[in-house]
């Protein structure tokens, strides 16, 4: 596949949500039905010789970006979702944030040891909503085989904070220093 230029359809809203914040809207690129599928390609393609059974996204956009590339490499989809919103046992992982704490949640039943998973999401900034998820693929003795991120803020040094957790592979399409 030829490089895509995904950063055009990337908008760019200063001081949302608060003074100093450049949020990164990825709306428009998915709303563009070839740069959708040019980011659902390039991290399916990316992963395609790696054996993956399941792709985790976290809620919400991780499941706008990992349910069509689990779709792309014939895997299952598990939803990574804030707490109390599955509705059978659930596994839960903790995470810091810059000020508190949150948490995800996958059914009791989402991944065995025999799996082997991609995590996919829209974004990576400080890396704690990845780890949590590795966190949770490592509970079940299932497999992370690597990482799939539309966008990391590399200026941020995720990868320094997954490194700590995990020794897979990172892969992003667009880094923003």
């Amino acid at each position: 596949m030829a490089a895509y230029d995904f950063e055009r359809l990337i908008v760019d809203i200063p001081d949302y949500p608060e003074p100093g914040v450049v949020f990164k809207d990825i709306t428009p690129l998915l709303a563009d039905s070839e740069g959708f599928a040019a980011v659902v390609d390039a991290i399916a393609d990316h992963f395609k010789d790696a054996g993956i059974t399941k792709v985790i996204g976290a809620e919400a956009r991780g499941f706008m970006v990992g349910a069509p590339v689990a779709r792309r490499l014939n895997a299952g989809f598990v939803p990574a979702r804030k707490p109390g919103k599955l509705p059978r046992e659930t596994v839960s992982e903790s995470y810091a944030l810059e000020y508190g704490t949150d948490a995800l949640e996958v059914h009791a039943d989402a991944l065995s040891s025999d799996d082997v998973v991609l995590l996919v999401d829209d974004l990576v900034a400080p890396g704690g909503t990845a780890v949590a998820q590795a966190h949770l693929v490592e509970r079940f003795g299932a497999r992370l085989a690597g990482m799939g991120f539309l966008m990391e803020l590399a200026f941020l040094d995720p990868r320094s904070v997954i490194a700590e957790a995990s020794d897979v592979e990172v892969f992003s399409l667009v880094k923003v220093d």
